[in-house]
């Protein structure tokens, strides 16, 4: 690996790192790989607001299931 590909990697990395403790400081709730790959998918050209209302939306559903599941369990 020449060093400008090592720099460009190094580059990448510590960028990332920014927008991770960024995320953590508004309290996002994105791990490194989903920040990577949200990150990943602007780049290439999809909408970050659709994006986040997509992570929202997913959010929601998750939550939704996960209070059913409870409340079956509940009821056993």
């Amino acid at each position: 690996m020449s060093t400008r590909e090592s720099d460009h990697i190094s580059s990448a990395q510590q960028t990332l790192e920014i927008l991770f403790e960024m995320s953590e400081l508004l309290n996002t709730q994105l791990d490194r790989e989903t920040l990577a790959t949200c990150v990943g998918m602007i780049e290439h050209g999809a909408n970050p607001e659709a994006l986040a209302a997509v992570i929202q939306e997913l959010r929601r559903e998750s939550s939704a299931l996960n209070a059913q599941t409870t409340a079956a369990v509940g009821t056993r």
